[in-house]
């Protein structure tokens, strides 16, 4: 390695023409070829068992995620205008490729089940816009009195009405997302407001905030990490040349994504990010052992400069961007597509930056010369050395106060990560305020809710089990205590509502009716007339043809886990009553897939901490050739680990499709200051024997270097406190504190375990 080093030294205008010409390759591939994806079910494992039964079950009953539109007037919705937009926008839903006709519900397209002296008919509740205030009070009369409706498609308040317009897989486009916006826009008046929610909202949403947010983010993170190298390293040119560094590694890593066709998900928008405050660490390293061999030989030619600095350092550049890149290619346990495309790419422009720093910077230096590096007046007296050499005097010193203090945050942590939960939630991805989190907060407070929780009922191919009044009523019983124990649960509806509603007009609309009739044959001969009367298709979205499976939706008004779970605990308690009619449970949709999504987060954040620090550890005893330097400078990470899920316990900050990413990038970052301290440590231990020179010396030349990484790195991260998207926010925070921890760790345990070992002073006495 170090001979191809020395040979490429010698042609650096190849080296540099070479690099740009195949990154200007890579960057018109990515031009091209980039697609960020915004179909939230693509980030799932579609062989997943639970995906694939969701899969199945929305075949069975056409479950489609919804586009949800409110048309609201606060003067009240039965009046001639709000009617006529209902029924203008329902008919514009219904035209449009990516919507099924069938499968827009609205006022203007509900059935109204009523009793008649011929038994039962199923009309719509209007199709000409009434006009007269005899027509309008009927007309809100008849919602009123519909159990199926009032509540459903018309708020109680009767300020809001609802369109839902269901949308097929794959169909959604950024280009539907805005003539869906366009639409509504220009139904909207004075008095008429038009609000626009759903899933496929959100995902056209974050499709839209994504790259905008990257592309805010990287000429923020840019200014501020050259800034802080051009403040650290005190050269113009040392400064371009990392920050070159990090460019052509961010155009690499994205380049070959392009290339290999994996779309950007929304937590890829952060790799750039990732890169650039990462990337220059080696940097970093390269140019600190330059400034201390030219404060000793300042007569030395750039090429000897150059080898000096490539002989020293390349074995802990190497080694660090290794155990770095490992880090993150341990998300590869992950199960979800993004967190593992994520873990993939950074490791690949981790090790670019690697080999950019080992070619890039040593070309440079021969085009461009040496930084100019100010003389101290006296070496020994100098400020950094004096304060390196006290600070680890004192650690040694008082080591116990650093094991004392380091046990009790671990105790500490440890308690906060009892209180850590995982958030499935998309809407939580933004901002509060946000006109999306309001709109959809404004639909959940008027009806229903906004997320969808489907249970499957089957009676493993027994035909007509579900006109049997017993199942039905055991559902209804499930029905009503999930509607009345949980707030976040709205509503809910199967067959259960249908055989209610016509139980009641059958019967002269007496409300001591509204309920599943005691009869088997009641069942079947009220679904008979309506299957005669209306639209009996309305009814596969409730029950298979043979009444074998049965669909029952809840409504939620969070789509958080939390609420999920809340709603299925109380769901799962009605286990063994079903099965003992011979009925299993199991669910399906958009809200079940979240809860799940948030179970394999949690199962590959266990996994990748574990593989991670497992395979940093054997790294680090393979390269140092003893398995207890492995063990050590695994402490600085672990402890950081801990801290930081602790602080999540106690922030209530929870485990997402971002911070899932944390422990990883505490590790693979973090490791970087052990391997670099313990490499000096021992390159000083061969020269002395003297236990703390060793120390001062290390700190001096490490601590020095590491201290500047840690800067730059942490105030790269803090520039993610800029983002949209509030997860961002916490990662970039909680990244920066794992660093500042990682190097605090180094630089105390670490540096005492390394002297109480006496790992490398065998021979000397105690």
């Amino acid at each position: 390695m170090e001979n191809i080093l020395k040979k490429l030294l010698n042609k650096p205008w190849i080296v540099i023409a070479v690099t740009i010409i195949i990154s200007a390759l890579l960057f018109m591939q990515m031009k091209q070829n980039s697609r960020m994806e915004t179909d939230l079910d693509k980030y799932m494992p579609q062989d997943h068992p639970a995906f694939v039964y969701s899969d199945q079950a929305e075949e069975w009953f056409g479950i489609n995620d919804g586009i949800i539109v409110a048309i609201e007037n606060k003067n009240g919705i039965f009046n001639s205008a709000t009617l006529d937009t209902l029924k203008q926008l329902t008919k514009r839903l219904q035209k449009m490729d990516e919507i099924e006709k069938a499968d827009v519900t609205s006022l203007y397209t509900a059935d109204n089940i009523i009793g008649t002296e011929e038994g039962m008919d199923v009309k719509a509740f209007y199709k000409r816009v009434p006009k007269s205030e005899e027509k309008l009070n009927e007309l809100k009369h008849n919602v009123e009195n519909n159990e199926m409706t009032f509540g459903r498609l018309v708020s109680y308040d009767e300020t809001v009405t609802v369109i839902i317009a269901e949308i097929r897989d794959d169909v959604f486009t950024q280009e539907f997302y805005e003539e869906i916006h366009a639409l509504a826009d220009s139904y909207q008046t004075d008095d008429i407001k038009i609000h626009i929610a759903g899933r496929p909202i959100v995902e056209g949403t974050m499709a839209l905030l994504g790259p905008a947010d990257m592309m805010k983010m990287v000429p923020i993170v840019l200014l501020v990490i050259t800034l802080v190298l051009f403040l650290t390293l005190r050269s113009v040119k040392s400064t371009l040349l990392t920050m070159a560094v990090v460019f052509f590694s961010v155009v690499w890593a994205f380049g070959l994504m392009a290339t290999v066709n994996i779309p950007i998900y929304a937590v890829s928008t952060m790799i750039p990010v990732m890169l650039i405050a990462i990337g220059v660490a080696d940097g970093i390293h390269l140019y600190s052992h330059l400034q201390l061999f030219l404060r000793e030989n300042p007569d030395a030619s750039k090429k000897e400069a150059t080898l000096d600095m490539l002989q020293h350092m390349w074995k802990p550049v190497v080694m660090t961007s290794i155990t770095t890149a490992v880090g993150f290619i341990s998300l590869l346990t992950s199960q979800v597509y993004p967190i593992k495309y994520f873990g993939i790419f950074t490791a690949f422009g981790v090790l670019m930056a690697m080999v950019f720093s080992l070619v890039l910077i040593p070309a440079g230096i021969m085009i461009f010369g040496l930084p100019k590096v100010k003389k101290s007046k006296k070496d020994e007296s100098n400020m950094e050395t004096n304060l390196a050499y006290g600070f680890a005097a004192k650690i040694l010193k008082r080591k116990s106060i650093s094991i004392y203090v380091t046990a009790a945050i671990i105790i500490l942590s440890i308690v906060g990560m009892q209180k850590i939960w995982i958030n499935s939630s998309f809407l939580d991805k933004f901002e509060k305020d946000s006109e999306i989190v309001l709109t959809d907060k404004f639909i959940n407070d008027h009806f229903g809710g906004t997320t969808t929780l489907n249970l499957i009922l089957d009676s493993e191919g027994k035909k007509d089990v579900f006109k049997n009044p017993e199942p039905l009523k055991l559902v209804e019983k499930m029905q009503n205590q999930l509607e009345n124990d949980l707030e976040v649960v709205g509503n809910s509806f199967t067959l259960t509502d249908y055989t209610k509603r016509m139980n009641k007009v059958l019967n002269a609309d007496k409300e001591e009716f509204n309920v599943i009739p005691d009869s088997r044959d009641s069942i079947a001969q009220y679904l008979l007339l309506y299957e005669m009367s209306g639209d009996p298709e309305n009814l596969n979205k409730v029950v298979d043809y043979d009444y074998a499976k049965l669909n029952v939706t809840f409504q939620l008004k969070s789509d958080n886990s939390k609420a999920i779970n809340s709603a299925i605990a109380i769901i799962d308690s009605y286990e063994k009553d079903f099965e003992k009619q011979g009925i299993s449970m199991n669910y399906a949709g958009s809200g079940y897939k979240g809860l799940i999504f948030t179970d394999l987060i949690l199962e590959g954040q266990i996994m990748s901490l574990i593989l991670s620090l497992i395979i940093v550890i054997i790294l680090l005893s393979l390269m140092f050739k003893n398995y207890k330097i492995g063990l050590i400078g695994a402490v600085p990470i672990t402890i950081t680990a801990l801290i930081s899920f602790g602080i999540m316990g106690f922030l209530d900050i929870p485990l997402n499709t971002t911070t899932a990413l944390l422990s990883s990038i505490a590790i693979g970052i973090g490791i970087d200051y052990a391997v670099h301290f313990i490499e000096q440590y021992r390159t000083n231990a061969l020269k002395s024997d003297d236990m703390l020179l060793v120390a001062q010396k290390t700190m001096a030349h490490s601590g020095r270097a590491i201290s500047y990484n840690a800067i730059v790195v942490i105030a790269g991260f803090l520039v993610l406190l800029f983002s949209v998207f509030p997860p961002n926010r916490e990662l970039g925070a909680l990244v920066s504190l794992n660093m500042f921890t990682s190097f605090v760790g180094t630089v105390t345990v670490m540096l005492v375990l390394l002297k109480v070992s006496n790992i490398y002073f065998k021979k000397t006495k105690s």
